[in-house]
């Protein structure tokens, strides 16, 4: 995900007419904000798991539980990272984002 470096780490006032410009709908760019940031959220997730499951002890306990400094680095770097939310509307005021509507034919 290149697009975390142009984004802000912090909230941001935006004018909800542009956010609505694309679709022509408020609520239809909310939607899609909202999946993509689903869809950003399950990929960091996954990322941090995988880079984590190394530093996984089996054997844990409460009192066998040890700081790892890696393992805080790895967790202060994802911490740190913007909010998915602010990732993806940054994606979408940019056109990087990619979306289809369904036809709505009854």
């Amino acid at each position: 995900m290149d697009t975390k470096k142009k984004v802000p780490t912090n909230t941001i006032t935006r004018d909800i007419k542009n956010l609505a410009a694309p679709t022509g709908n408020i609520y239809e760019s909310v939607v899609i904000l909202s999946k993509r940031a689903n869809q950003i959220a399950a990929a960091e997730k996954r990322e941090l798991t995988k880079k984590l499951e190394d530093f996984r002890n089996d054997r844990d306990t409460m009192e066998e539980v040890f700081e790892n400094k890696e393992q805080i680095e790895i967790s202060k770097y994802y911490e740190r990272q913007p909010k998915p939310g602010l990732v993806a509307i940054s994606e979408f005021e940019n056109g990087d984002l990619v979306y289809k509507q369904a036809n709505n034919e009854a």
